[in-house]
């Protein structure tokens, strides 16, 4: 059960790292620059503290999946970014793989 904390700590510290991402603007401000690479170090730490008892495969998939469908969310309210038809199919299909992977492909 705690590698599944830790892997919640890992998304968080993913969000965190790439929003500051956009606000460092291509590493040109210090500060998010800063930021940013101590987040991820931060994510990157508590994914390696959750494949100790989480299954890589599984662990990945969710890190990467819930990463990229709450960044979208985000870039959505935060950033005022479009989303289009063509991107939310992709959303749905990455949380059916998520999906299957959680309850098919780790037996």
């Amino acid at each position: 059960m705690l590698g599944y904390v830790y892997l919640g700590i890992a998304i968080i510290g993913e969000l965190i790292g790439t929003n500051l991402l956009k606000v460092s603007a291509g590493f040109s401000h210090l500060l998010p620059t800063v930021g940013t690479l101590i987040a991820y170090g931060f994510c990157f730490y508590f994914l390696s503290l959750s494949i100790k008892t989480v299954p890589l495969n599984l662990a990945y998939a969710s890190w990467a999946g819930l990463g990229l469908i709450l960044t979208t969310v985000i870039s959505i309210y935060l950033w005022h970014e479009p989303l289009n038809a063509i991107g939310i199919i992709g959303l749905v299909l990455i949380v059916a793989g998520v999906i299957l992977l959680d309850g098919f492909g780790t037996a």
